[in-house]
């Protein structure tokens, strides 16, 4: 049994179980064809009768499965059903649904819909326009809040000591060329993003990308997600994210108001 960290003035208890059969799901998340035992036991590298013993309880608990054929274990959607009925209750989506998807049809790219969890947003939704050329996104995503359109909606949103926090506690890493990776800069950016109301994503998480992103509100101000209009560089040009950018701003605010936001 080991210890990570602080919180609420204690520290975190890992248990090594627990632990280990948690890497195993998550390298095996990454191999939609499977992977045997002994692949398993080199990427995480544990010994094979450890990581046998984990499958066999991830198996009969749900979370994984064994390939008749190939004798692979392959991950189950047990995971994303769990996650999913969190998803399914939470009032923000069902508000936000009609609103993601009229600025979709206005728009005609991809609008994504996304909440704060820790350091990170996660995509809850995700409205696809009919283009040819599509957001390799998915609904469950994790990406950093320092390098996204939505990420930087939500960290303006917050108090200095709240970001340098965030920032101090997250892996920062220059995604492309046009990731911000000084706190200075990123400081300076939120500013923007106070004024205007909106964040760019500039190619600062995927080369070939760019998002405008607002902030979602519920009761009493609190920031609870945003919204996002995503596409390709040469659909989205500077010019165009600027529009969709008034465009973001409103849904988002209608939104806000169907949770009970009130300036």
């Amino acid at each position: 049994m080991k210890y990570i960290g602080e919180r609420r003035d204690k520290m975190i208890e890992v248990v090594q179980s627990v632990d280990r059969a948690l890497s195993i799901l998550e390298v095996l998340s990454d191999y939609s064809e499977g992977l045997g035992v002994t692949e398993i036991s080199d990427k995480i590298g544990l010994h094979k009768s450890t990581v046998h013993r984990l499958l066999g309880t991830l198996i009969y608990k749900g979370y994984v499965v064994q390939d008749a054929e190939s004798n692979k274990y392959k991950i189950t959607l047990k995971l994303f059903e769990l996650g999913n009925k969190k998803v399914e209750n939470m009032d923000i989506l069902a508000a936000s649904k009609p609103y993601t998807r009229e600025l979709m049809e206005k728009v005609n790219e991809v609008v994504h819909f996304v909440i704060r969890e820790g350091n990170n947003i996660v995509y809850i939704d995700k409205v696809e326009a009919d283009n040819t050329i599509r957001m390799a996104s998915t609904i469950g995503r994790r990406s950093p809040l320092y390098c996204t359109s939505v990420g930087k909606a939500i960290l303006a949103q917050l108090s200095d000591e709240e970001v340098e926090r965030i920032w101090n506690s997250s892996k920062i890493e220059k995604l492309t060329e046009f990731t911000i990776t000084s706190l200075e800069e990123m400081k300076k950016e939120l500013e923007k993003v106070r004024q205007r109301g909106y964040a760019i994503d500039n190619e600062e998480n995927e080369p070939g990308v760019r998002c405008a992103g607002a902030p979602v509100f519920i009761r009493f101000g609190k920031v609870e997600g945003a919204i996002s209009i995503s596409g390709p560089t040469f659909r989205v040009t500077e010019d165009v994210v600027d529009k969709f950018a008034s465009d973001v701003v409103k849904y988002a605010s209608l939104i806000s108001k169907e949770l009970g936001y009130r300036k």
